[in-house]
């Protein structure tokens, strides 16, 4: 039975990303999809839950760059393979996102993760990077016409910068919704700046950002209909 084959497959598909195994990457996703297996659940399940565990791995310092870019270049291959046969439903995700690294703060792998994510989710995702003045976050946010800002830090030191950021985002757009996250942030803090939503790793933020989004659609409709 196909089903008996898929929770081996799906470990197998993510501990090829962790040892970065790019030579039997699209032996198994092959594999996977000739069983006429859930390539969302591969995606997510497989190739994701091995980049967590990379992610994990590189923030311990036992995996450092050359790791992660290889481990990134067998999820790629493997999502290559993928993505034509996940349904309509993740890959039609409607809304544009900004996203990036509070200023003093270079440590960006969780952010890519979520960045990743969203991606592969269907979001048009706009990254500004690690250690981004807030001047920078702030003109590009009220710029561009974004559903989400979502910001991050790693650092204890650094996280502060997201108060004065959000404080000064709703002053000028009191609708636009923000996502915080990292390591050492809290939902109390989430709740204490006047943050939207909060998500303490790359695998529920995809699951609050939809949320958030379907809010946001929420609020678009009621509002074009009192028009």
């Amino acid at each position: 039975m196909p089903q008996d084959r898929e929770g081996p497959l799906l470990k197998a598909i993510k501990e090829a990303v962790i040892d970065f195994d790019t030579d039997n990457i699209a032996a198994l996703c092959s594999e996977y999809l000739s069983l006429g297996l859930d390539a969302n659940k591969a995606v997510f399940e497989g190739l994701i839950s091995g980049m967590l565990k990379v992610g994990r791995l590189y923030e311990e310092q036992v995996y450092f760059i050359p790791e992660m870019l290889m481990c990134a270049e067998t999820l790629y291959k493997g999502l290559e393979l993928f993505q034509p046969h996940m349904t309509t439903s993740i890959q039609n995700a409607n809304g544009k996102i900004l996203i990036g690294v509070v200023e003093g703060d270079v440590h960006d792998v969780g952010k890519n993760l979520v960045k990743m994510m969203f991606q592969i989710s269907g979001y048009e995702v706009d990254d500004l990077g690690r250690d981004v003045p807030m001047n920078v976050f702030l003109k590009t946010a009220l710029e561009k016409d974004y559903d989400l800002i979502c910001m991050s830090s790693m650092m204890s030191t650094t996280m502060y910068e997201m108060k004065g950021l959000i404080k000064k985002l709703k002053e000028n757009k009191p609708y636009l919704k923000v996502m915080i996250g990292g390591s050492p942030v809290t939902k109390l803090h989430a709740i204490k700046w006047q943050a939207d939503g909060y998500a303490p790793d790359a695998q529920k933020a995809l699951a609050v950002v939809q949320q958030l989004l379907n809010t946001v659609k929420l609020i678009e409709e009621q509002r074009k209909q009192r028009l």
